[in-house]
């Protein structure tokens, strides 16, 4: 790995996987985000911000408002502000996707986790 990768201001670890910042401006931020196999992200929401996840390896699961639904390589989905949301990779291959996130605010502390299973709170 290279050491800009492994800058904790461009990549973190969490219980799940891992995601690494490729870009960001003042109103957007674009990351990569490897889920392992058979983990998931905490179901939350964010007060400031939009996503859109776009899958490049691996098919995931995403929970959005209650309603499940599945997505494959080369399959897109949007997140609306405000809106409760995860994704979770059921099966063992790593699921690979990038998020694009457009608010007025994109801090990690804009996170309200509503259910996590690694006993994380908000």
């Amino acid at each position: 790995m290279s050491e800009e990768v492994l800058d904790p201001n461009k990549y973190d670890r969490r219980p799940w996987g891992s995601y690494t910042v490729i870009d960001e401006g003042a109103d957007y931020k674009v990351k990569r985000i490897e889920v392992l196999g058979d983990k998931r992200l905490s179901y939350q929401r964010h007060k400031f911000r939009g996503e859109h996840w776009y899958v490049v390896a691996g098919t995931g699961t995403v929970t959005l408002d209650g309603v499940d639904h599945e997505v494959k390589v080369g399959e897109a989905i949007d997140i609306p502000q405000g809106a409760a949301h995860r994704m979770a990779n059921l099966g063992e291959t790593l699921l690979i996707f990038i998020e694009v996130q457009r608010g007025s605010y994109l801090g990690e502390d804009d996170i309200e986790r509503l259910q996590d299973d690694f006993g994380r709170s908000s």
